[in-house]
This record gives structure tokens, sequence and C-alpha cells, in this order.
């Protein structure tokens, strides 16, 4: 066997892992469209052409157990993923024997869609605690009516602004106990609170009642779907903001979320024992900042990830890649960290921290985070700039291929450019015309550079564009929309029943009957170590 091949384990002996509780990095290197259609429950999303983008931070330490998993048919991806995981030092690294065919075959449960287990947990603390809920037709009749009432939408901003229900304020999910108080002063107002489904929804309406705030809590059923579905018309492009936290405000969230973290288990960690864990190469350390983007930027700690509360439990598997490994969470006055942190307990991370003082210690960083992105040192490639690469293409001598995912690519990309995925180079240049030169791009242009070597493999001149296709548009160069060109099937990305052009409400009521059955799947699983407050 090569030093650098991934040697394989069987599904039984993978499940005995997963159970085990031990630290374990199960990355499935498929394309996400690939991904979704069926995967392990605790697989983490890492596709082969955005490995090096993403590994450092979701798989910081280099000796964790590593197995890699796939298709059955995909056993070039996991060789390829097995070989430069190997270069960048990691040590360990196993494959599930058969991919998740043989998974099934052992007569172990098969998951489709994105961040399963978060949802799935959403989908638990229902039904494990009854939360309150609103049908759309009955909040409807309260808005016209002018009932004294707050629609609360738990999403980020950037989701909030696709679509959210008419007067609607958006507080993602953990900022709801830390703002409530002065959103809802008066008792006798009515609070819903609503995500585009389901569990984002029943997670934070469930934190403002386990906060104990006195007002009328409830989750809007089945959420912005939910609304659309019931014939009910959505505002668009709205920036409606919570107010600024009172003192009297923060008093009352910081004894709210000191109760609950003490009902769950949470407890503190000191800035020497995280100095201590930062230098212990035997475990995975995740230093998570869970308060808002706006925030990090401004002064964080050094190595912490941005991950803000309410995404950081609706999608656990976008920041954290080891299962088993510490997690220490971070924010300005502890309100924010200890409700993420007792809900990150409740879906069973064992080693959950909240670190005091957490911004008081040394000087703190200001920007946005910065990935560190093994391969790039020492690799070299040729490069055009923005000016340059358009004189190329109005004199049909350099074809473009745009390397951001295809659901970037429809949102704008270099007019001409065609849509191609990293791990299928160079094989899907062949769909693109004769021309002298192929100019890599991707949204920063790292991604870019990392392929030039993979695209170069078919034997045409390859150059990339200096800052991707951020600099084309910083330099006021046009951009055209949709799918315009493809070298490829648009399997890279999970499609979002609101994304779809047609067929939508179907795909919509499909998609919150299978959030509905996450539940019965979960318990045939097995594996999942949820539980909720009595």
């Amino acid at each position: 066997m090569s030093p650098r091949s991934a040697r394989p384990i069987a599904a039984a002996r993978l499940r005995s892992m997963i159970a085990d509780g031990g630290e374990l990095a199960l990355l499935d290197v498929r394309e996400e469209g690939r991904f979704a259609q069926g995967h392990l429950l605790f697989a983490v999303p890492l596709p082969l052409s955005r490995l090096e983008l993403r590994i450092d931070d979701l798989v910081p330490r280099r000796g964790v157990p590593v197995v890699l998993t796939a298709g059955a048919a995909d056993g070039g991806l996991i060789a390829r993923a097995a070989e430069r995981l190997a270069a960048f030092g990691y040590s360990d690294i196993s494959c599930l024997d058969g991919g998740v065919e043989a998974w099934k075959a052992a007569g172990f449960e098969v998951f489709s869609g994105v961040n399963v287990p978060s949802k799935a947990f959403g989908e638990f603390i229902e039904a494990a605690r009854a939360t309150p809920h609103i049908p759309a037709a009955e909040l409807k009749g309260l808005i016209d009516a002018g009932t004294d009432m707050v629609v609360l939408d738990s999403r980020p901003m950037a989701e909030y602004q696709v679509m959210n229900i008419p007067g609607a304020v958006n507080v993602p999910g953990a900022e709801l106990v830390y703002r409530i108080h002065d959103i809802a002063p008066a008792a006798d107002t009515l609070v819903v609170v609503n995500c585009a489904g389901r569990p984002r929804s029943i997670i934070g309406a469930q934190s403002l009642i386990d906060a104990g705030v006195a007002n009328r809590v409830a989750a809007l059923e089945n959420g912005t779907m939910g609304w659309h579905l019931a014939g009910f018309d959505l505002e668009r492009g709205m920036d409606r903001a919570p107010p600024a936290v009172s003192a009297d405000g923060l008093e009352r969230a910081r004894a709210a979320a000191s109760r609950i973290a003490a009902r769950c288990g949470v407890r503190t960690l000191d800035h020497a024992t995280l100095d201590a864990w930062r230098r212990d190469d035997g475990r995975s350390l995740f230093l998570l900042d869970v308060r808002t983007p706006e925030e990090y930027a401004a002064g964080h700690l050094a190595g912490a990830l941005p991950a803000p509360g309410g995404q950081l439990v609706q999608a656990t598997d976008r920041t954290v890649g080891v299962l088993g490994a510490r997690l220490v969470l971070i924010d300005g006055d502890g309100v924010r960290a200890k409700m993420t942190a007792s809900w990150l307990v409740q879906m069973g991370w064992s080693d959950v921290f909240v670190l005091e003082d957490a911004l008081a210690a040394g000087p703190l960083v200001e920007g946005e985070h910065r990935a560190h992105v093994p391969g790039l040192e020492g690799l070299e490639c040729e490069t055009v700039t923005p000016k340059e690469l358009a004189a190329l293409v109005d004199a049909d001598r350099a074809a473009v291929v745009d390397l951001a995912d295809s659901r970037s690519y429809r949102l704008g990309h270099i007019p001409g450019a065609w849509f191609a995925v990293r791990a299928r180079l160079p094989g899907n240049l062949g769909a693109l015309p004769e021309t002298p030169l192929v100019v890599l791009t991707s949204p920063d242009g790292t991604c870019a550079r990392l392929a030039a070597p993979e695209a170069a493999a078919q034997g045409r001149a390859v150059k990339v564009l200096d800052g991707g296709t951020r600099a084309w548009r910083a330099a006021g160069l046009e951009i055209e929309d949709g799918l315009t060109h493809a070298a490829d099937a648009t399997d890279d990305v999970w499609v979002r029943p609101y994304d779809l052009d047609g067929g939508t409400e179907g795909a919509m009521r499909q998609y919150l009957d299978w959030e509905v059955d996450l539940v019965d799947q979960i318990r045939r699983d097995g594996t999942a170590r949820f539980r909720a407050l009595a």
C-alpha cells in the first residue's frame, strides 16, 4: 500500500468508531449535490474541488483519524484526496470500503440533504419539548387584526433579505435571548420566530421559552416556505434590524443564559487553560466566535473562527469537521456563547466550553477570517490582469473557465466564461472552444491557482486571472448572469427549494416533509446523542 493511499475499513468498523465518541474526521469528498443525494449522518461535505480551501479550518489537527467517504464509483476522488491530505501532513487516513453503497448494504441509514445532524436535532427538540407553533393562516389573521406582536426572523441577514414575512425583524438565532428584552419589553406581546423552513424556528422559539421570557412564544409552522404555500406574499430586500441592547436587557439576558447553561452542564474556561490546550497536539481544538460577522471583523482572538451562533447550531458541519473535538465558544459578554453552548451540549457535543472574559486578554485581530490554504506555498503560475484578459477575450485568443460553484456562477460571471468543476479537470476542458490560451478564474483567484497544474495536464497553455472574478468586478468590467456556458453538470451544489425556477411549491412541500421525517430516520440510525432539557 502506498504511504499516501487510504486504508479501507468496513462499514461495521466505521460505525463503531462513530459510536465510540472519540475524535474522528468523517469527510465526504464528492461535490455537494452528489453528497446530498445520499451520505452518512455525520459525514462532513468537503468536495475535492474545495479541499485545500477548507481543510485547515475543518480539520486543524494533522494526527486526527480521517475517514474519507464517497460513492462506490468514486475511488479516483478518494485516492486524490488521500494523496493531498498526506502531502499536507495528515497521518491517519482511511476510507469507507465500498463507499456509501456498502454502508447501506450493511443495513445502516443513508441520509439525503445537507446539514442533516443540525436539522434533525431541531425536529428532535420539537418532538421532545412540544415546542409551540403557529400556522401561517393564523399568523396572517393576527397581523391583519393589529395584534400586539413581533415576528423575528432567525436567519442571517443575507438569507432574510431573500424573502421574509412582512414586518419581520432580522434577529439571527443566537441573538434572540440576547435582544428579546429590548425587542418585546411588554409581557403581553406575542413573539413568533421563523426561518425558511422549520429547525431554526423551533430552536429559536425554544431558546426564548427556556430563557423564561414572560411572553407567549411560538415557532411559525414551516417558516417562510409555509407562508408562501399558504398563498401569502413575502417581502424581499428588507434590512430591518433590532434595537441596540440596553443595560437592563443585557443584565436579564445574562441571567437567563447562565441559568440555561447551568442546566445543560456548560463549563467555563480561563485563558491559561486555553493556552495549554492550544499547545496540546493530542486533541483537536476549535475556537469559535459566535458574535455577528461585523463584531468579529472589528476585533477577535487570534485563531478564532467566525461562527455566528444561530448558524453554528443550524449547520455545525460547516464549521467543525471533527467529531469529539473540544469546542471553545467566545463572545463579548457570554450570553450568545452560553446559549449556543447549551444547544451544542444537547446535540451531543461533550467537550463544550465558554471562555471567561473572552476578549479581555491580549491584542485582538481585526478584519475578516482568512483561512490558511495548504498547497499554495511555492505554487507558481502565470497570471493575467483583468484588462489583459478582456483584450484576449475580445480577440478570441482565450477561453475563460470559472471554478466558482454553480450557484455563484449563475449570479454573475465574466461574459463568455465556462462553468467547470475543478475535480473534473482537465477532462471537462474538452467542451471549450479551441483557443491559444485557457484562463482560470474563481471568486478570489485562490482555487484557480490551485487548479492551474491540473488544467495544464490537458496540454493547453493555462494562466490564472490575478485576483479572480472579484478583481474583474473591481475593474468595472462587464458581468453576465445565468448558466450561459457549462462544461459540467451543476451537481456541485445542493439546490434549495426556493432556488428552483420551476415546480417550486412542490419542492417546498417535499423538503418540509423531509425535515419532519428526520426524527424517525435518526432513531433508526442510532448514532446521534441528542438529548433535551426536561
